[in-house]
């Protein structure tokens, strides 16, 4: 958004977070954590399974929540995109626990299925995209894959959060763009008056050259001869 179409704006033009990659990643994680959980965790006496879809789900809906409030708080948005990244670091640390108690692997970055994997994440976000392909994979290979998706989700919710923040610096948040707003409107009050007052002075300056042309011609003004003669002058 250029700065001409935020001039004299309060609010900020509202984000649709359907559409951010980061937001489908981050739903495509909770959707994921909950099969992991369905299907590799026991669905009773063990706390992982809620803190892990809590996490998953406390990472997508956050991002909703500050999407919505920045239209009217930058620093709301920012905070709370923060939290869905806090979120997110905390559902890693508990896929990293789950292959390490289980003495699976954790996937080193030159290992060639995890290069392959990161490519398709990379250019895929939908958890549609992601859902055939469960059935054919084992729990090291679904907690890799969550893993990178956490990792990816992260880095674009990085590069995000630096642009809120320098739009913050250089705009502010609601209190300036509502002074911004304000000022703008003085100033544009201000500068038709001081328009008026210039086209009045130079009526005045009018009225006085026609003064003058009545007072040469020296005739009754609502004679038809002065109002011929008159209209010749001017």
């Amino acid at each position: 958004m250029g700065e001409s179409d935020t001039k004299g704006k309060v609010l900020k033009k509202a984000v649709v977070w359907k559409n951010l990659y980061f937001y489908r990643k981050s739903d495509t994680l909770y959707q994921l954590t909950a099969e992991f959980c369905h299907r590799y965790l026991p669905a009773y006496g063990d706390r992982t399974v809620d803190q892990m879809v809590q996490a998953a789900r406390s990472g997508k809906q956050n991002i909703i929540e500050g999407s919505e409030d920045g239209q009217t708080s930058s620093e709301m948005e920012i905070r709370l995109l923060n939290v869905a990244r806090g979120s997110l670091q905390e559902l890693r640390a508990d896929y990293i626990d789950y292959l390490n108690t289980r003495h699976l692997s954790i996937w080193p970055a030159n290992n060639e299925r995890l290069q392959k994997m990161r490519k398709f994440c990379h250019s895929h976000n939908d958890y549609s995209d992601y859902e055939p392909l469960l059935s054919r994979m084992n729990d090291e290979e679904i907690a890799n894959l969550a893993l990178t998706l956490c990792h990816q989700t992260d880095k674009m919710m990085c590069a995000y959060l630096e642009k809120l923040e320098r739009d913050f610096v250089t705009n502010g948040g609601i209190k300036e763009r509502m002074h911004a707003a304000r000022t703008g409107y003085r100033q544009e009050q201000d500068a038709r008056l001081k328009a008026l007052e210039t086209e009045n002075l130079q009526l005045k300056k009018r009225i006085k050259e026609l003064e003058a042309i009545i007072n040469k011609i020296g005739y009754p003004t609502n004679s038809w001869a002065f109002n011929n003669r008159f209209e010749k002058q001017i």
